[in-house]
């Protein structure tokens, strides 16, 4: 089901008595959501993303704006009657009814042409319990699963009645780091076998980027950047969007251009075509520095971490904006990294130049050929 906002706004009224300006939480959001696509929202807590998910489900009235699943508006149309499944943060289990009990309970409300036989509902139940892969855990109680158990019971609940349109509100916070990793791997396995159009609420950008075809990213109600998770992390629009995306994330240091060059302090990176001589954020991946005796980039060593496969070096530079630079090498070069100094060579691929009053990133080549 493709589901499609149209300039969709949401405002909030102000509570401080003393400040009456009302607190825009959603604002102009307009976006189509191809069928049977996951698409993550992304973005820092009340940046909007879950009262965007509310308004889908129908739980929020826009206040300005449409929502249509296919070519029906459904802007004024009740949740219940929306085709929508929905699985919130804290599961929302009734702790006094089994696991086959609540997933069937969404099946029990079920009216006049839609209500089914108490087989039928058993039949549909084991087929959700199945999908999920907790079929010999219907018997049980909430409080006798682990967390990781109760949030696949909430979403066999959200599927039994073969929504339209799944929602998900940061299902995975909940849950530990080897949870997360493992659950969001079922909710990515569940959504591809299902071809449900599946919107999944997040802050988490590596949750994020693992399952997602298409990523929203917002910032305080507005849509910042949207497409596939590698384009984004490749080509952010902003430094907002550049920061967001990665761990470690970004290094962003004060630089200028000058004569064509990129130059940090005393530091000459590389020379650029199309940018003007000025003052400018410059933000480096940290998978972009290359360790090199010679390289051109001079920082103060302060630790390194090893990691295994790779290294962590971590450094400072008078010119960086944060409170120190990390570098991920490969550790077969551990033996470059000197007692005092690191040097670096950058990969121009891993740079972006942003502009110091809008924030937005700033298109350049290299000399001889494009970033």
């Amino acid at each position: 089901m493709k589901v499609t906002l149209e300039n969709l706004t949401k405002v909030f009224p102000s509570r401080n008595k003393k400040k009456k300006a009302d607190v825009t939480a959603v604002k102009d959001f307009t976006f189509e959501i191809p069928d049977g696509k996951l698409v993550g929202l992304l973005g820092p807590s009340g940046c909007g993303k879950s009262t965007t998910l509310y308004m889908i489900s129908g739980l929020e009235k826009p206040t300005s704006g449409k929502i249509f699943f296919g070519d029906t508006d459904v802007t004024d149309t009740p949740p219940e009657k929306r085709g929508i499944g929905l699985v919130f943060q804290n599961y929302a289990l009734y702790p006094h009814l089994t696991v086959e009990e609540n997933i069937m309970f969404p099946l029990q409300n079920l009216k006049g042409k839609d209500k089914l036989s108490r087989e039928q509902m058993a039949a549909k139940v084991a087929d959700a319990a199945r999908l999920v892969a907790i079929e010999e855990l219907t018997d049980r109680k909430p409080s006798e699963l682990s967390g990781g158990q109760q949030q696949r019971v909430a979403i066999a609940r959200a599927l039994v009645k073969t929504p339209q349109v799944l929602l998900l509100d940061e299902p995975l916070s909940n849950l530990d780091a080897r949870l997360r990793l493992q659950t969001r791997e079922e909710i990515r396995r569940i959504q591809k076998e299902t071809g449900i159009t599946t919107i999944f609420v997040t802050h988490d950008q590596e949750e994020a980027m693992s399952i997602s075809d298409i990523i929203v990213v917002m910032r305080e109600g507005v849509v910042q950047q949207t497409g596939a998770p590698q384009e984004i992390y490749d080509k952010p629009k902003n430094l907002f969007v550049a920061k967001f995306l990665g761990t470690p994330p970004i290094n962003v240091f004060n630089g200028r251009v000058s004569g064509g060059a990129l130059t940090f302090g005393d530091d000459v990176l590389f020379n650029v075509d199309g940018v003007s001589d000025g003052e400018y954020y410059v933000g480096i991946r940290p998978e972009g520095f290359i360790l090199s005796e010679s390289g051109a980039f001079r920082a103060s060593l302060r630790a390194v971490s090893v990691m295994g496969r790779d290294i962590t070096v971590v450094s400072s530079h008078t010119a960086m904006t944060g409170s120190e630079v990390r570098s991920i090498v490969n550790s077969e070069h551990i033996s470059r990294v000197g007692e005092d100094t690191v040097r670096f060579d950058v990969n121009p691929k891993k740079v972006y130049i942003f502009d110091k009053n809008t924030e937005m990133t700033v298109p350049f080549e290299t000399k001889g050929g494009a970033k």
